[in-house]
């Protein structure tokens, strides 16, 4: 896949991934900035992303990475995989719009 297809992918996907809430915050996970990183493996087919939680013990967590993985895979039509990152979420990730409805900013 050329660059410019993946960036096509990758923002459709980033489009898509607004419609995946944080039930408690009530913010989508690109709001949240936690959608850390998307690969497209050509040779495989595929595509996985890296994604954080707000807090290392979210009791979502499960229902947020099935819901990021069905969505990018309804969006990307290709095989997805949802791998969890070590880094810690802090507010300084979110967008600033969404930042800002917090009162963060």
């Amino acid at each position: 896949m050329l660059a410019e297809e993946h960036q096509e992918k990758r923002e459709a996907l980033f489009t898509a991934l607004r419609d995946v809430y944080d039930p408690e915050l009530g913010l989508n996970v690109v709001e949240l900035g936690l959608i850390r990183n998307v690969e497209f493996d050509d040779e495989a087919g595929e595509v996985t992303i890296t994604m954080i939680l707000t807090t290392p013990f979210c009791p979502y967590a499960p229902a947020l990475i099935e819901r990021v993985q069905m969505r990018a895979q309804e969006t990307l039509e290709m095989p997805t995989k949802v791998e969890l990152g070590m880094e810690m979420w802090d507010p300084s990730m979110m967008e600033e719009e969404a930042a800002a409805r917090l009162g963060i900013w």
